[in-house]
């Protein structure tokens, strides 16, 4: 009876994180419909005005609408961090899955690049990368996909050596089949959902590496919405016009929480090791 209220209450969060997920995906694909103002269009006129009936959240120091910027802004973050992922994901499950099958110098050779990386904070490499090819989208993407790859590879690394050594993998080796094609076929599909469940964590710290970059000014650049630089922008109006600060950053808040307590119950639901 206590395993099935753990087993309900487990589905309960999974259930919820995964609407609150859907509605802000949904927020994503349909901003240009539901955002009621151009979100970089400046209108001095109304610059620092409260909420009202037109402009429903206010708008910012040279006028623009807060809410269409936040709706806005769900597609640079979200969308992004969802492009950092998958190109992670790809890069990750490919290298680990050729180390752990082939192993010896392949192995050897693939790992200890990874733990080079890995030897590095993540935003600090990532500063060190957009410091050498500058600030800017592209920029920014490169970098995170350049360091989000290769806990990827280790974990999916880990699980290939120890089922490569698994029946249906000798019987493929004894059929004839090439070690590319038990890789397609037998390694990678095995490997996949723990991978997709680490990587609902992974995209929580990746929507935090977008917004502290372009709160920096290394990411997003002016006038793009986007949370981090909004938060930017607000900081010379921190004591006349908090909002400006406060409403991205809830927005962070929510969804990165959202990918952390689904990842958290994802994991314990299948029993997998999370990223230290």
């Amino acid at each position: 009876m206590i395993r099935l209220r753990t087993m309900l209450k487990g589905q309960k969060v999974i259930v919820v994180c995964s609407v609150v997920l859907l509605i802000l995906l949904m927020i994503m694909a349909l901003a240009p419909w539901l955002a009621p103002h151009d979100p970089v269009k400046v209108n001095l006129l109304h610059k620092l005005e409260g909420p009202s009936k037109e402009y429903w959240l206010g708008t910012d120091h040279l006028g623009r609408d807060n809410l269409s910027r936040l709706l806005y802004g769900a597609r640079i973050s979200l969308g992004f961090a969802t492009l950092i992922f998958l190109s992670s994901l790809s890069i990750g499950v490919v290298i680990g899955s050729v180390a752990g099958y082939l192993g010896g110098w392949v192995d050897s050779v693939l790992m200890r690049f990874c733990e080079g990386i890995m030897a590095f904070p993540n935003l600090v490499l990532v500063l060190g990368i957009v410091g050498i090819f500058g600030p800017g989208l592209m920029q920014v993407l490169l970098a995170l996909m350049m360091v989000q790859w290769v806990y990827y590879a280790r974990m999916c690394r880990n699980m290939v050596v120890s089922l490569k050594e698994r029946n249906f993998i000798a019987a493929a080796r004894i059929s004839g089949s090439s070690s590319g094609a038990i890789i397609r076929r037998h390694i990678i599909p095995n490997v996949l959902r723990p991978i997709v469940v680490m990587g609902t964590l992974e995209m929580g710290w990746a929507i935090m590496d977008i917004s502290a970059l372009s709160f920096l000014g290394l990411g997003i650049q002016p006038p793009t919405p986007e949370w981090g630089a909004m938060i930017h922008e607000g900081t010379g109006y921190i004591r006349s016009h908090p909002e400006l600060m406060i409403y991205p950053g809830v927005m962070i808040l929510v969804v990165v929480m959202t990918f952390n307590i689904l990842g958290e119950a994802l994991s314990d639901r299948y029993g997998i090791a999370k990223r230290q």
